[in-house]
């Protein structure tokens, strides 16, 4: 097989040609503002050399940079591993546990069966969810409600990777704090995909219209309206993809809220409350992590003092492109933070 095609093979999704870097056309001006040099690799445009005017370089894939260690992101990729290390450091972590697929189980020799997975989903009480341990961007999460639907979760986390997490799921309002060098550089509440009904579409038409916007204002999200999870998110509420929402009526259609998969963003970070600010520093030292993406769940706001909540994952290289899409303010914001990444960089 040519190179170039091993390369499309093993890159993972966000590396492809068909989806363009947000982040480095943005290094790419910035660098040349700060008299550094970014030297990008051509045929994807999503790794690059940092040059600094002393000769020193830096390197990077997308938005992971030479800022966090090897060990640290490494853990911070791995769900289980990540929970494990926040609970010992006192943080409040979703209640779950990890499994194999049934061939890896076999091959190492586990009980962690998909099996033993489902009499724990029982124990935790259904629904549960069931996502990949180390995938990003939503990739793979199911939010199941029967025993057909829990292992078709199984089966959908498996084609991703070979250890998959059940965990109870929290209920509040999903928020990540981004956090630089122990400050917190934004904050925004992650909304799930979901379409308002207006008393004459259908589901589909909604999440066309949906896309045509994100189109409109240049965020590359590609929707995907056949997900078999919009399925079961529609038939639990006795709804298809032909049905017409009455006027006003919000459906969500996807367990998890994640940006890339078509969910929407409400900056908070001018109303972040220092307390919140201290907490999220914290883990980011805890977790040995200079540059962190932080995901809360609360019933709170984040103007007030954190109460309960709980750390549902952290991220070691956290994309900003979709948060960027919300408007002018929010893009020069990612400007500033990236600048400060270029000048950490250096320093």
């Amino acid at each position: 097989m040519p190179r170039e095609q091993m390369a499309a093979v093993n890159a993972s999704p966000e590396d492809l040609p068909m989806k363009k870097s947000f982040v480095i056309p943005m290094l790419r001006e910035l660098a040349a503002e700060l008299g550094f040099t970014l030297d990008v690799e051509p045929r994807y445009g999503y790794a690059a050399r940092l040059v600094l005017p002393d000769g020193r370089t830096r390197l990077l894939r997308n938005t992971v940079f030479d800022l966090n260690g090897a060990g640290a992101t490494e853990i911070a990729k791995d769900k289980d591993y990540a929970a494990w290390f926040l609970a010992r450091s006192g943080y409040p972590v979703p209640e779950g546990d990890s499994f194999h697929t049934r061939e890896w189980a076999r091959k190492i020799n586990s009980g962690r069966t998909p099996e033993m997975a489902w009499e724990y989903a029982k124990q935790l009480g259904l629904p549960v969810i069931v996502k990949p341990n180390s995938k990003s961007q939503g990739a793979g999460v199911s939010l199941p409600r029967t025993k057909r639907e829990f292992f078709r979760a199984v089966a959908r986390a498996s084609r991703h990777e070979r250890v998959f997490l059940v965990q109870r799921p929290v209920v509040g309002k999903d928020f990540r704090i981004v956090v630089l060098d122990g400050q917190a550089i934004s904050a925004y509440e992650r909304l799930p995909l979901a379409v308002i009904g207006d008393g004459r579409s259908t589901v589909a038409e909604l999440l066309a219209a949906k896309q045509r916007r994100f189109d409109a204002v240049g965020r590359d999200t590609r929707l995907q309206p056949d997900d078999p999870r919009i399925t079961e998110a529609l038939r639990f509420h006795r709804f298809t993809r032909d049905s017409v929402l009455a006027a006003g009526i919000t459906q969500r259609l996807l367990p998890n809220a994640n940006l890339s998969t078509g969910g929407d963003a409400r900056d908070v970070t001018a109303s972040l409350h220092p307390a919140w600010k201290r907490l999220a520093a914290g883990i980011a030292r805890d977790m040995n992590l200079r540059y962190i993406g932080v995901d809360v769940m609360t019933e709170a706001e984040l103007s007030d003092p954190p109460g309960s909540y709980v750390v549902i994952e952290i991220n070691a290289a956290p994309g900003l492109d979709n948060y960027a899409s919300i408007g002018e303010t929010q893009v020069r914001v990612v400007r500033d933070l990236y600048r400060k990444v270029l000048q950490a960089l250096a320093a």
